[in-house]
């Protein structure tokens, strides 16, 4: 039996979840998706997890096997609502038996997509690419928050602001902006006034405190802005701000060095990515020096591919009328495209995760699947 102590090295489920919502919080998901703990008790400590790019049964085998109590995918299971459980198809069946076993799902999936270091980062690093960063940075993503303080709460208001996550920019945290002035104010008769007497016009000196704070961290700014504010009533204000989040984008662009023969580099892609054939098209006599990336599909990100002035853009699932594209007036590439596969530009993000899991929690033992999860082969047939 395990000793008290060795039990108590071992992280619980939602300890896990916490720091990886820190990292790729879901409110960062596009709005399809579903994100985050789908099957599961946050409160099991975790022994063993195991990461996969997908669930299929053999996945869960793999998992019953290792004796894990946590299974991490990047595609949910769970994506569209079940009428019922039972074992009549595929994505109830494995749900059935995730439950039966006590085995936690998580599913990190478009979250990760744009948060620093996730699937598009890992494919452009796995890919040689250097001086990393996003192709697009993450639109409608910031508020401005305003409160007026008394003089006297302004420093301990400013704290737990910051301690809630508000006034990140860029590589900066805690940042704000005061500015001193007047406010006026008459208490109502049921008013329970910090300053002041109910019935009488008041004024105190205050300062206006404002900060940036995120979309998915502001009611959390907000119950801490509250806490920490002396006054009864809290005057604050709100307001969209329409500049990027800069810690948190859609796909990679990054330089490659030395710059490659379009040919050479097609075939860089496809060792590097264990992938039997690529589609593409492309102008063979251009060298490829600069080069965006988007794991998994990323067919809308085209433009921002040739605006960012890419001499090629890999990414998957790319329809047949996407590849016209990339052509100019007169049917000349003006960058390469490439669908290098759904699977394949994203299953490295299984050796990622199960680093940055490994280095965080290191007294869990973390096991990527050894099985190729993706349903769909290629058939390669001799001309």
């Amino acid at each position: 039996m395990e000793s008290m102590a060795l039990q108590d090295s071992y992280p619980k489920l939602q300890q896990i979840t916490d720091a990886l919502e820190a990292w790729a919080p879901p409110a960062t998901a596009q709005s399809y998706d579903n994100v985050g703990l789908q099957v599961g008790h946050p409160d099991r400590l975790v022994r063993k997890g195991l990461i996969a790019l997908d669930l299929t049964p053999a996945v869960l085998e793999e998992a019953q096997a290792l004796g894990v109590e946590l299974i991490l995918t990047h595609h949910p299971l769970l994506f569209r609502p079940l009428r019922r459980l039972t074992s009549e198809s595929f994505v109830s069946a494995l749900v059935l038996r995730l439950a039966e076993a006590g085995i936690a799902l998580y599913s990190l999936h478009t979250n990760a997509d744009v948060a620093p270091g996730g699937v598009s980062f890992a494919l452009a690093a796995h890919l040689g690419l250097q001086d990393i960063r996003f192709l697009e940075k993450l639109p409608q993503a910031l508020y401005k928050l305003v409160t007026f303080v008394p003089t006297s709460h302004v420093e301990h208001v400013r704290e737990a602001l910051a301690e809630a996550g508000a006034g990140r920019i860029g590589n900066y945290e805690a940042c704000a902006f005061a500015s001193k002035g007047t406010g006026y104010f008459r208490p109502g008769d049921m008013a329970r006034p910090f300053i002041g007497k109910p019935g009488q016009l008041e004024s105190a000196e205050e300062v206006r405190l404002e900060v940036e704070v995120t979309r998915w961290d502001l009611p959390k700014v907000l119950q801490a802005m509250r806490a920490a504010h002396p006054y009864e009533e809290v005057a604050y204000d709100v307001y969209p701000v329409e500049q990027p989040y800069t810690r948190a984008g859609l796909g990679a662009i990054g330089r490659l060095d030395p710059p490659q023969s379009l040919e050479a580099f097609l075939q860089h892609v496809a060792t590097r990515l264990g992938a039997r054939s690529l589609r593409y098209v492309g102008d063979h006599d251009r060298r490829i020096a600069t080069v965006a990336v988007c794991g998994g599909a990323g067919g809308d990100l085209i433009p921002k591919a040739l605006a960012a002035g890419a001499d090629a853009y890999v990414t998957a699932d790319l329809t047949y009328h996407r590849f016209f594209e990339v052509l100019d007036a007169e049917g000349k590439p003006r960058m390469a495209l490439i669908d290098a596969g759904h699977y394949e530009t994203e299953a490295l993000f299984e050796a990622c995760l199960q680093a940055w899991l490994q280095e965080r929690f290191p007294s869990v033992e973390w096991h990527r699947t050894q099985l190729r999860t993706a349903p769909v082969a290629t058939f390669v047939t001799e001309r």
